[in-house]
């Protein structure tokens, strides 16, 4: 079983395992026993055995073996009528796990946890996640705690033939986790390395006849896919690859009566999809299509755990002077964790990569003391953006 399917088949449990939360007097039609056997790696034994803690407390039951058992299906499930004392009549799922991790040290070495559950889970984006946490440490003027040649190699190992990357070394290629490979590299001055034509014609490839995007070749459209073309192609000096002119109607007829943007036009507005709008629109000096004092409104009511997307967008259309920043601050330094460092998306959740770098550049765009300005539409350090746009 590939590492993919594994994550797919943990993943569904804890789905599982919340929809019986949500829904306790729910109660299901059958119980689901899930056996693993032949984990050969020690570490990923112990951590999948983990699990039982969560999964006991739904309807499900996980059994792990470790190697050394009998490679006999049937010897196996006999085991599994024992340990299920005969009170389920289970969908049993048996299949070796070879697990240990191929491939080049360096595609990993500079995330010392690969081997963690949460590693495997988040494997399909890991491209995001290294620019999450690489633009963190340059926020922080900390970059130069890792080894950029060695990310800088990973990072190229994730390009795709079409010229798009992958959010991981052999995934399918996206726009998504393209934008990331894009800023990652900027990050360390190394946008050189890459062949800018053939990943701007994979962009360019990708916009539709009404001036959308898709974000890969399975053809879904969203206006993140419209924002990560217009931010890429002009990172890399490429605008003119694509019909501007279109791309920006297309954005526009996504504008909703509340000011707002949505996905699709009709769709309801987001501040996520707000921010991809605005920037956008940021991008191409085409703010004018804005209502500025109608999505103003709408995004000074948003709820705070979206600060980045909320902060960036007033900030892009001249009105966060209309927000108590002072509470904002204050609202993202509750969200640490201050033993084990991190930002989550509401005081005492659980942090991760994702909201620490929307925090942290949350506070950069209030003027934080000791961090460096980010830009509001592009996303990395303006010192960075300078110097793609300044240098040249």
């Amino acid at each position: 079983m590939s590492q993919a399917w594994l994550s797919l088949i943990i993943t569904a449990i804890f789905l599982i395992n919340r929809l019986s939360q949500q829904l306790p007097g729910y109660q299901w039609k059958s119980n689901i026993c899930l056996c693993f056997y032949d984990v050969h790696h020690s570490s990923w034994f112990l951590k999948l055995n983990k699990l039982l803690d969560v999964v006991s407390r739904s309807k499900i039951s996980l059994h792990l073996f470790h190697n050394g058992l009998s490679d006999n299906r049937q010897n196996i499930e006999d085991v599994l009528d024992t340990t299920c004392d005969g009170l389920y009549k289970p969908i049993v799922v048996v299949e070796r796990l070879k697990l240990a991790l191929s491939g080049p040290s360096s595609s990993y070495s500079f995330s010392p946890k690969k081997d963690d559950f949460e590693s495997v889970v988040m494997e399909h984006l890991r491209l995001n996640g290294a620019y999450w946490g690489l633009t963190t440490l340059d926020v922080l003027g900390k970059l130069n705690a890792v080894d950029p040649d060695e990310v800088v190699s990973w990072v190229m190992e994730c390009q795709h033939e079409s010229g798009g990357f992958g959010g991981n070394v052999g995934h399918d290629p996206h726009m998504l986790y393209t934008l990331s490979a894009i800023q990652v590299l900027a990050l360390f001055d190394k946008i050189d390395v890459l062949d800018v034509e053939k990943v701007a014609n994979y962009i360019a490839s990708l916009q539709n006849e009404d001036g959308s995007f898709s974000g890969d070749m399975w053809g879904e459209i969203d206006t993140r896919f419209s924002y990560v073309a217009i931010c890429s192609l002009a990172l890399l000096h490429r605008l003119d690859k694509i019909n501007v002119e279109r791309a920006v109607k297309y954005i526009v007829s996504c504008k909703n009566l509340d000011g707002g943007f949505g996905c699709t036009p009709g769709a309801e507005s987001h501040a996520g999809q707000i921010f991809c709008c605005v920037g956008a629109l940021a991008i191409t000096g085409s703010l004018h299509h804005v209502d500025k004092d109608l999505l103003g409104w709408w995004l000074c009511e948003r709820q705070v755990c979206y600060s980045w997307w909320v902060l960036s967008s007033l900030i892009m259309i001249d009105r966060v002077h209309w927000i108590d920043k002072k509470k904002l601050v204050n609202f993202i330094l509750d969200c640490q964790d201050k033993e084990n460092g991190g930002i989550s998306d509401r005081p005492d959740d659980a942090v991760d990569v994702f909201h620490t770098y929307f925090g942290v550049a949350g506070l950069s765009l209030l003027e934080y003391p000791g961090l460096k300005a980010v830009d509001p539409a592009y996303a990395l350090p303006v010192d960075v953006v300078n110097r793609i746009f300044l240098a040249k």
